[in-house]
């Protein structure tokens, strides 16, 4: 029985592996400020450290499929990374965190697209 991602599009594994990967790298990066608010730093790293363990295991095969077999350049990889990572920590930070939604996360998004354009623009 063939994998269900060989089904899928080798560039549409890569945004999905990026994405899952990401989500556990903001909860590792920032999800201790609110669930170990209260334990000691160096708990909150250890924590943390693992939850980052599980980010790499998505993050190593989502650049290698998008590299190595879906041709994007590895600033194509990056410039992806990171509008995911705006996007994902966009509602962690407003739904998770509590932070209220400002009109500078619009403005950011924007630059984001304009670093998308540049980066893909010549294939």
């Amino acid at each position: 029985m063939p994998a269900l991602t060989s089904f899928l599009p080798l560039s549409l594994q890569t945004v999905l592996l990026l994405v899952a990967s990401n989500v556990f790298m903001t909860f590792a990066w920032y999800g201790h400020l609110r669930s170990l608010a209260t334990a000691p730093w160096y708990a909150a790293a250890f924590v943390s450290w693992g939850i980052a363990l599980a980010e790499y295991l998505l993050q190593v095969p989502a650049n290698r499929i998008g590299f190595q077999q879906a041709g994007f350049s590895v600033g194509q990889l990056k410039i992806m990374q990171e509008v995911i990572t705006l996007a994902v920590f966009l509602p962690f930070s407003v739904y998770f965190l509590k932070v209220p939604m400002r009109l500078d996360y619009l403005w950011a998004a924007l630059c984001m697209v304009g670093a998308v354009y540049f980066i893909f623009r010549n294939g």
